[in-house]
């Protein structure tokens, strides 16, 4: 046989092994090791070595290896669970969640996958991280509702012992945005035009019915439906210039993307349903059960887990 044809044959038979291991799904590349099985599912060492870098990536801090494992097979078994009472987001669920992320950090999905990319970190990484918190979020406040509310009595008392009053003047206001739309890219002369519009508005209007009228009226104006809200729902500037604000009269222009808006107060009335300081001290108190609840419900999960980790 010339050397020619044994070259030959050994390169023939190197693309019929290379062809079988294809058929066979036999992957040419090092499979990953399996560190921990958790009711069945595996987690590999790629798991650990990928969620290693999207933690230091978000917290700058390198977590031991353990904790890195004891957060992953969190994740299984919170996702089990959720599983268990039919809370399973799908796909688009998911990537309409990575999409706000992006939406909150000022960038693309497309951008975000690449920033997390650069750094070693792929973007199903992230999306199962997400995953993990929005079940168990809807898991544990759908589950424990009735249990994870925080009583009118619970919060005084809770502001009496901390030394705070709640005895806060509050106000459920009647709100109607307006808008006098200004294109995008306007000069500068068509936006102070627009402006010098409200401000004789403001000077005009004298109620919510007559700002009605008015704005009806105009070319390039948008009316809002009326909303109400109370103190505890709006923040400190914004409340404070509403206090000062008459009813039946129109908050100062401000130049937004839209153009130049402002709020028509059609009613301010003193309320007890809630204040800012009760708010603060109910949502304070509601996190801490939450937590509560959401470390006990997991360690029981947890010891009620197959949990096998070489």
């Amino acid at each position: 046989m010339t050397l020619f044809h044994r070259r030959l044959r050994s390169l023939t038979a190197g693309f019929a092994i290379a062809l079988a291991m294809l058929a066979g799904g036999i992957s040419p590349l090092p499979a990953q090791q399996v560190a921990c099985m958790i009711n069945g599912e595996p987690i590999t060492s790629l798991d650990i070595e990928q969620r290693t870098k999207l933690n230091f990536l978000t917290t700058r801090k390198q977590m031991p290896r353990q904790e890195v494992i004891d957060e992953l097979i969190s994740d299984k078994v919170k996702i089990k669970e959720a599983k268990r009472f039919g809370v399973d987001p799908s796909g688009s669920d998911l990537d309409q969640a990575y999409g706000g992320m992006a939406q909150r950090m000022r960038i693309t999905p497309e951008q975000l996958t690449k920033s997390l990319e650069s750094q070693g970190v792929r973007a199903e990484t992230m999306k199962a991280r997400l995953k993990a918190e929005m079940v168990w979020g809807s898991l544990v406040r759908g589950r424990f509702k009735e249990s994870l509310q925080v009583g009118e009595k619970d919060v005084n008392a809770a502001a009496e012992q901390g030394g705070e009053s709640t005895q806060v003047d509050a106000f459920e206001y009647k709100l109607q945005p307006i808008v006098l739309i200004v294109p995008r890219g306007s000069a500068q002369g068509a936006i102070d035009q627009r402006r010098k519009e409200a401000e004789s508005l403001r000077e005009r209007v004298q109620s919510c019915e007559q700002g009605n009228s008015y704005f009806k009226s105009m070319q390039n104006a948008a009316i809002r439906d009326i909303v109400t809200k109370t103190s505890a729902d709006i923040p400190g500037p914004l409340r404070e210039l509403l206090d000062k604000t008459p009813v039946g009269r129109l908050t100062p222009p401000e130049i937004t993307k839209q153009g130049v808006e402002m709020v028509a107060l059609c009613e301010r009335k003193p309320t007890k349903i809630d204040t800012p300081k009760k708010r603060e001290i109910r949502e304070k108190m509601y996190a801490q059960k939450y937590e509560a609840k959401s470390k006990s419900y997991l360690n029981d999960l947890r010891k009620a887990a197959m949990i096998e980790c070489r």
